[in-house]
């Protein structure tokens, strides 16, 4: 079986975290950008895009800092891979970036990577950060 690999892509925005973190833990922030429609029931999202959706629990979140999502398998039950969504804020300058953190398989990497970027410049289109 091929795994896939982790990666990290830290993308600067100018938003307040406050702001950011509504767009990223919400499922009506989350709609806004990331995928087509985001429903939610108790800790589980379901994210839909086009004619495809898949299902992931909120494995765990820190207001106003982060969010982490694990993708999960018909039954409900956790898959070794997730994303997570991490703002980060320099202390001295007060610049703020989004850290995701997400797998690939390895042949895919780049084409990850790209998808990432069209959906943060979404993301920075609907908070106005660009």
């Amino acid at each position: 079986m091929n795994l896939k690999v982790r990666y990290e892509i830290e993308f600067p925005i100018n938003s307040s975290p406050q702001l950011l973190y509504q767009y990223i833990s919400t499922p009506s922030g989350l709609s806004e950008w990331f995928a087509d429609n985001v429903n939610s029931r108790g800790e589980f999202f379901t994210f839909i895009w086009n004619d495809s959706q898949e299902k992931a629990r909120l494995a765990s979140k820190k207001s106003g800092e982060k969010v982490k999502f694990r993708w999960v398998d018909e039954n409900n039950k956790d898959t070794e891979y997730f994303f997570e969504l991490n703002i980060l804020e320099d202390e001295l300058t007060k610049d703020v970036s989004l850290m995701v953190v997400d797998f690939a398989h390895k042949e895919e990497l780049e084409e990850a990577t790209q998808l990432w970027e069209n959906q943060i410049s979404d993301l920075k289109h609907v908070i106005g950060s660009v």
